[in-house]
């Protein structure tokens, strides 16, 4: 495989000055939790309201298909049927678009976990559009008396389909958070003794973020064959939301100890919900005294 190229990245509008839960570079002042950069929360707005447009059309297209095919008193020929269900599945079509603009929005701007009826609206509003998009016309479907039993269950049984499907792929089983986007600001944080601004490392391709670059998920062949670093600011304004789940043995791996891992863990502990205090961080290592991994170059900027 050829040589990775290496591209460093600078977040367009990093975080600088504390808010409601922000923190200034360098500083995370007790009590505050991560917060999104203005840049991630500028893009998440315009995603949403995209979605908010979509799902609009889809409910204009369910009424539509109410007013027009179903409450007057026409016979339903085969024409009209398959009519019918064309119009049933861009609703889906365009539902589900929404519901993943949507979720795209929530990774870059999530919601708190303390705000639970917020945060489970925000994250399953998508499940919430689909019935309203659905459910009427199910209802209506079956209660037709222009339709006989053969095609209430052909439409009622493809709109019901296409509604289960589209909520499956609308849900998000695993949204995410304020308080889980803080823990894995604390983990890079801990792990560099203090620095909430270490670089991490992440390829086009992929979800998440890594702790180095010679882990082997930002090593692997990739359609541009590049590795991308920067601050968690930078990797999330790429997409890139959360750092990966495997962080402990992608830690073992850059060369960082049993010893670093558990400290981290320990600070995690101590703060469950909270942005760490990097002095705070760097005592706990001997007064700020570094404990990173042996590899301590980094590549020159490419591009």
């Amino acid at each position: 495989m050829a040589e990775k190229k290496r591209v460093s990245v600078e977040a367009k509008t990093p975080k600088s000055k504390p808010g409601k839960g922000g923190r200034p570079s360098g500083s995370a002042p007790s009590g505050q939790t991560w917060e999104a950069s203005p840049e991630a929360k500028s893009t998440a707005l315009k995603l949403r309201i995209v979605a908010g447009v979509l799902w609009v059309v889809a409910i204009a297209l369910e009424v539509f298909t109410i007013v027009w095919a179903l409450v007057p008193d026409k016979e339903f020929d085969t024409a009209r049927i398959w009519t019918v269900i064309g119009l049933i599945i861009g609703i889906g079509v365009i539902t589900l678009i929404g519901s993943f603009l949507w979720k795209k929005a929530n990774k870059l701007d999530p919601a708190s976990e303390k705000d639970t009826f917020r945060f489970f609206v925000q994250n399953q509003l998508g499940v919430i559009m689909t019935v309203l998009a659905f459910l009427p016309l199910i209802v209506l479907i079956l209660m037709d008396k222009n339709l006989d039993g053969k095609q209430k269950g052909i439409l009622g049984g493809i709109a019901a389909v296409v509604a289960i499907a589209v909520g499956i792929a609308s849900a998000d089983f695993d949204p995410p958070s304020v308080e889980k986007y803080t823990g894995d600001q604390n983990i890079i944080t801990l792990l560099h003794n203090g620095d909430p601004d270490a670089t991490v490392y992440w390829t086009k391709s992929g979800s998440v973020y890594h702790v180095c670059d010679t882990v082997p998920a930002v090593n692997k062949e990739s359609s541009d064959n590049t590795i991308y670093d920067g601050t968690i600011d930078a990797a999330q304004e790429a997409g890139k939301e959360r750092l990966t789940k495997q962080w402990k043995s992608e830690a073992r791996t850059c060369g960082f100890t049993e010893e670093d891992i558990i400290r981290v863990e320990q600070g995690l502990a101590a703060n469950p919900s909270t942005l760490v205090d990097p002095e705070e961080a760097a005592q706990q290592t001997g007064e700020g005294e570094q404990s990173t991994p042996a590899r301590e170059s980094e590549p020159a900027p490419v591009g």
